[in-house]
Order: structure tokens, then sequence, then C-alpha cells
């Protein structure tokens, strides 16, 4: 780091020199425009380019085969990076059939803001509709969090069901796509950040910030994975009223481990951050002590009744995860 004075040139302007060195790094001489952004954290950033790693404006990428595979591929990569709009292109001497556009059309639907605005045999143009600033990191947060403990909470129901008749299924897989959609978004945005320093104040988040919500998010979803694992094992436990109990217990407090974390990490809070780590400690000893009980029961379908447990202790590890991000978000807030 370097200090350098400020200046007063004229009447009303302030100006501060440059490094040499930096100057000549990235070709600038005098007269040359540079780029100036000042941000809302009280930071002034300044650049020799508009941004880093180029536009993401638009792209067009020439597909390596007319299959769904790479048309999927290249659309999640391009959502994932923080593309406003890309062109898909069928390669020289073939043409995009009616399944390569159909998979197309089936992806956007699953991803948040995406529209197709051209589709025919050669190209596929899909943009982005949403606008950072219509966005809210801590309300997508919230959201994912409310779709994945209710998931997990409808699985754990399932398995009081076992392998009895079915009740209508609850749609896990729908749910598991709206968690999976989230997170993508709220990964876009994040990836979007690194290259142009606008979209961060058009989010109104701090960098810090926005990288903890991602953090939180990805073991959000991971909680919203398990509650499919869960959902898909219930058909094969037969639990005693007795031991489901128990293992509802778990799973009640599992989900608020998470919560208590999530919670920590959106408003910073030490003392939330350290009562969901000691709250997960504890379930482990009384998964372990289940686990043993399980052994010594050996109910039918004992090992899917195990690997449920597995996935009870691991949502818990989730929450366990999202509270030591809590625990760095208070340091820096000095919470």
């Amino acid at each position: 780091m370097e200090t350098r004075k400020l200046q007063k040139v004229g009447g009303s302007t302030y100006s501060v020199s440059i490094p040499k060195e930096w100057a000549r790094d990235h070709h600038l001489e005098a007269g040359m425009p540079i780029h100036i952004y000042p941000h809302t954290d009280g930071s002034l950033v300044v650049r020799s380019a508009a941004r880093d790693g180029g536009p993401l404006a638009t792209t067009t990428v020439t597909l390596p085969s007319a299959s769904t595979d790479a048309v999927t591929r290249t659309l999640r990569a391009a959502y994932a990076a923080g593309y406003d709009a890309v062109t898909l292109l069928s390669p020289d001497g073939e043409k995009l059939a009616a399944d390569e556009r159909r998979a197309a059309r089936n992806l956007v639907r699953t991803m948040v803001g995406l529209s197709i605005v051209e589709e025919t045999d050669e190209r596929i143009t899909v943009e982005n509709l949403l606008d950072a600033g219509e966005v809210s990191i801590r309300q997508s947060v919230i959201q994912l969090q409310f779709t994945a403990l209710s998931m997990h909470r409808a699985a754990i129901e399932r398995v009081a069901r076992g392998g009895a008749a079915e009740a209508p299924a609850d749609p896990l897989d729908e749910r598991d796509d709206e968690a999976d959609r989230l997170f993508g978004m709220l990964a876009r945005y994040a990836n979007r950040s690194l290259v142009d320093f606008e979209e961060v104040d058009a989010l109104a988040v701090g960098r810090p910030e926005l990288f903890d919500a991602l953090l939180v998010a990805r073991q959000l979803e991971r909680v919203a994975d398990h509650a499919v694992r869960i959902g898909s094992l219930a058909a094969r436990t037969a639990l005693s009223d007795d031991l489901f109990a128990e293992l509802a217990a778990l799973a009640e407090a599992a989900r608020e481990v998470v919560e208590t974390a999530t919670t920590a990490a959106l408003d910073p809070s030490a003392e939330r951050a350290h009562a969901a780590l000691d709250r997960r400690d504890r379930l482990a000893d009384d998964a372990r002590a289940l686990d043993q009980a399980l052994v010594e029961a050996s109910p039918p379908g004992a090992c899917a009744c195990a690997r449920v447990l597995s996935s009870v202790v691991r949502t818990a590890d989730c929450g366990g995860n999202i509270a030591r991000v809590a625990l760095r978000a208070s340091l820096r807030a000095g919470a």
C-alpha cells in the first residue's frame, strides 16, 4: 500500500498521482482515460480497464456438438459466469434439432430471470431479464432457508409413515429445484461482482457480505439435498414409536441449528453462532446413542434408518458450517 497526498487543482478539483510503475505496467500514458469507481462502502477504485476479465454483456459460443448435453452445459456455465445474454451457435454443417432446443427451454425454466429471445435451427439466444437492483441477497437466503427446512420437515414426516401406504407425496424434487434455482442465482451475482465493480453497488451489499451469503446458501442447498435423500429412504424404514420419536427430536434439533446459524450469519451474532455450534455438538452425541439403539433393535430396513440418521447429522453439520461463517462475520462487525 502507498500513501499519497491529495492535491487541489483549480478552485474545486482534487487530484492524486498514481504510481509510475503501475501506469507503465498497464500501458498508460498521459491523456489516456482511466476508470474510477466510487463505491457505497467509501472506497474509490481506479482501474486501467472498465472490467476485469472482459465485459459481461453478451457472449457467443459455437457448440462443440449439436447435443442436449452441450447446450445445457454451456448455458449453465454462461449463467453462472454472469453473462447478460448468450447465443449458442450450431456447429458447422449441423443444426440444432428439436431435442436441443427443448433442452434449452427446459433449462431456462429452472433458472431465475432467464428467457429465450431467439430460437432457430442455427442459434439459440438467451437473455437475463432480472436487474441486480431488483434482487435482495438477504431475502434470497431467507427464502432458501425456508425452502430447505420445510423440505426437511416434510421428509421426516415421510419417515413417520415408513413403509405404510403412502399419503400424497410432497413434491420434494420440485422444491429441491427451487433451492437449486436460488443458489444458482446467488452464485451468479457473486461471480459477476468479481468482474463488474458496479454489481455490488446495485445489489446494495458489500463483497464480504455477498460471499458470506454464498457460503451460507451452499450449505442450505445441501440441507435441501439431505431432505431429498431422507424422503427417498422413507418407504424402506420401519421404526418403533419410541425410536421415531428420538429421530424426529434430532431432526428438529438439526433444523434449529441451521435456523439459528443462518440468523447469526444474516445479523452477525457471535452469541448465536456459538449457541448453534454447541447444539450441533450435543446433537452429535445424541445421534451416536440413537445409532447404537438402532443397532440393538435391528428394525426392518435398519440400513435405510441408519442412512436417514446420517443425513440428519449432516444437516446439523451444515448448520455448523453456517455458524462458522457467522462467527467470521461477527468478528468483522465487532458483534
